[in-house]
């Protein structure tokens, strides 16, 4: 019953037949596996983000965002950097030694250069937005006030290095991002030199 069958032509279709199952099969699963990796959208949101200081001011704050959080750069001044080294007695962590620090925020500054501050700008009680005040002892945060960050929610209070002071809700002090200088005055929130 065989002997009319051509064999080439039995083998060509089976060739073909395969081929263009895997093809088919290859479309199916190339939207499946795609689905699985992260949007174009999500994959920026973990990004690193650049942040031009050239324009910033002494004692002025710029709000840029990274992976969703706000994050603040503060120029402080010469009489900033000293009403910090003032309060390390009134601060729960005067030198940002409990964990998940960055080293270059282990110190009083807890910056890399001590005029700029890069933080996270969420309290660490329950994840409010501070206020920036860098005014000193203004009548609604009293005289001993030497300017920092003010969270409205409960009223937990910070040094204008981020520092939370003693007998506040807040546990800990502010966050500070990885991040590194690409330049002069360029700052990379999100990647420190280790990540270079």
């Amino acid at each position: 019953m065989s002997e009319g069958v051509d064999q080439g032509k039995r083998r060509f279709l089976t060739a073909a037949t395969a081929v263009v199952g895997t093809v088919g099969a290859g479309f199916t699963l190339v939207p499946f596996v795609k689905s699985m990796l992260p949007s174009a959208k999500a994959q920026a949101a973990g990004a690193p983000v650049e942040v031009d200081i050239s324009k910033l001011e002494p004692g002025q704050k710029v709000n840029v965002e990274w992976r969703g959080k706000p994050v603040w750069v503060v120029w402080r001044t010469p009489e900033m950097l000293k009403s910090i080294t003032d309060l390390d007695n009134t601060v729960l962590d005067p030198h940002s030694e409990a964990p998940q620090q960055p080293p270059y925020a282990k110190n009083e500054y807890r910056s890399i250069k001590d005029e700029i501050l890069v933080m996270i700008g969420i309290c660490t009680h329950l994840g409010c937005s501070p206020t920036y005040r860098p005014d000193v002892a203004p009548p609604d945060l009293g005289p001993d006030w030497e300017g920092g960050f003010f969270c409205p929610c409960h009223g937990s209070r910070y040094d204008l290095a981020g520092r939370v002071y003693k007998s506040m809700p807040a546990p800990k002090n502010m966050e500070v991002p990885p991040h590194r200088y690409v330049g002069k005055s360029v700052i990379l929130v999100g990647e420190d030199e280790g990540a270079a």
